[in-house]
This record gives structure tokens, sequence and C-alpha cells, in this order.
């Protein structure tokens, strides 16, 4: 019966989606209901770390405003170089002029989700939290896209 039970969660584990076994607690799948579940309650977004030299409120530019705050957890903090660590999310928050939060942005590395374009799932959201886009978004593979040797992220540079 325990060679039984052994087998089946063997197999369970063999079979489960990459982004259930990123690491040691339960990832999201690329959805962004989920994904927003995940950074706002399981995984508060604001209190994972900034990139070295990109800390606090920075300048922007198109099309995420005039300032942002740039967010990432610990999966992305223990890559050391490009491509990043699978389960590996970094959070904007796209801000006004007038400090207002204009939107809300993730990129979230999944293993097998667009091999294409770095294995990355992007979503926006209104500052509520509504999905207003998510999943292989085009403008945002395209814009990063220009770093695609720094794994699609602009604001940290890897060596």
């Amino acid at each position: 019966m325990k060679l039984l039970l052994l087998a089946t969660l063997a197999l369970n584990l063999a079979l489960a989606p990459a982004w259930a076994a990123a690491g040691p607690e339960q990832m999201p799948p690329p959805q962004a209901q989920a994904l927003w579940n995940y950074i706002t309650k399981t995984s508060p977004y604001a209190k994972w770390g900034q990139w070295p030299g990109y800390q606090g409120l920075q300048s922007s530019r198109s099309p995420h405003g005039p300032y942002n705050r740039v967010f990432v957890n610990q999966t992305g903090f223990d890559s050391t170089k490009a491509p990043l660590n699978y389960g590996t999310i970094q959070v904007k928050v796209a801000q006004t002029k007038n400090g207002k939060v204009k939107d809300i942005v993730a990129m979230y590395k999944v293993k097998g989700y667009n091999p294409q374009a770095g294995d990355w799932f992007w979503a926006k959201y209104s500052a509520s939290g509504q999905a207003l886009a998510a999943g292989k978004l085009a403008g945002c593979i395209r814009c990063h896209g220009v770093l695609g040797d720094n794994d699609y992220v602009m604001v940290h540079q890897f060596r």
C-alpha cells in the first residue's frame, strides 16, 4: 500500500504543471486573477525587495507613466544571471505625477509558457486589481524584447 501511495505521489509530481513546481510554496497558474491573488494576498508584492540601483520611486517612460516602483520576489533575487529562475515575479506600480497609482503590471516567469519570448506571462491591472490585459502581450514582449539577452528585464542588468 505504501509503495502504491509513493508511486502515485511520484507520478503526480512528475506530471504537475511547471508553475506548481516553481518553489517551496504553491505558485499560481499563468492566469490574471490567480496571479493577482498571489501578489496581493499569498505573497504581497509590497513586502518584496527592489532591484539594487532601482529602489524607491523612479522616473519612468511610456507606457508606464512618469513614475514607478518595481518589486521582485525572492526567486528573482536568487537569479544571478539571465535567464532568471522560473517562478520569478516582477511587479511594477506605475504612478501619475501626483502620486496616484495608474496601473500595476507584472511579469511572471513560467516554464514552458512562452519559450519564444522568455517564458514570461504578462499582466496589467487597474489600481483596484481589475485585469486589463494578460497573457502573451505583444506590446510588452516587443518593448522588453530589446533586452532579450537580459531575459526581458529592463530595470536590472545581469552579468
